[in-house]
């Protein structure tokens, strides 16, 4: 019961974190992007190249999110979640290595970013558990 409780609560978050952020992109990138610091201007070509990105997000995050409701998603919920979030992380990290120090509130996001993706992970490694108990799997090995 704690594992169902724990997956779900990370998938929850994870979904509603992935689905804000998307949205935000999506429908106010200027003033996701300004508390960052960014200024973004009017140039359509880039506003577009944010908001698509920003779109898939939030597609994404209502999928994670609803292995959090449907126990039957869970499985893929936390693997996109793990997904999705260790690859923010990824691109974060290659960026620093390649562009420099971004600054404390890109690096406040990737630490967050590393935690969600973390914690789906280890919701998919519970939930194979919770599918496919050893006890089961010896019996099965003979």
């Amino acid at each position: 019961m704690q594992g169902i409780v724990f997956q779900k609560l990370t998938l929850g978050v994870a979904g509603l974190t992935a689905l804000g952020i998307g949205l935000a992109i999506t429908l106010a990138p200027r003033v996701f992007y300004a508390g960052y610091g960014i200024e973004l201007g009017a140039d359509a070509r880039l506003l577009s190249e944010l908001r698509a990105p920003g779109a898939s997000l939030a597609s994404l995050g209502v999928v994670i999110f609803a292995g959090a409701l449907r126990p039957d998603m869970a499985r893929v919920s936390a693997a996109l979640g793990a997904i999705v979030f260790l690859a923010f992380s990824t691109g974060r990290i290659v960026s620093m290595a390649v562009d420099g120090w971004p600054g404390g509130s890109i690096v406040t996001a990737l630490v967050i970013e590393v935690a969600i993706g973390l914690l789906c992970l280890l919701a998919l490694i519970k939930q194979r558990r919770l599918a496919f108990p050893r006890s089961a799997f010896a019996l099965s090995r003979g």
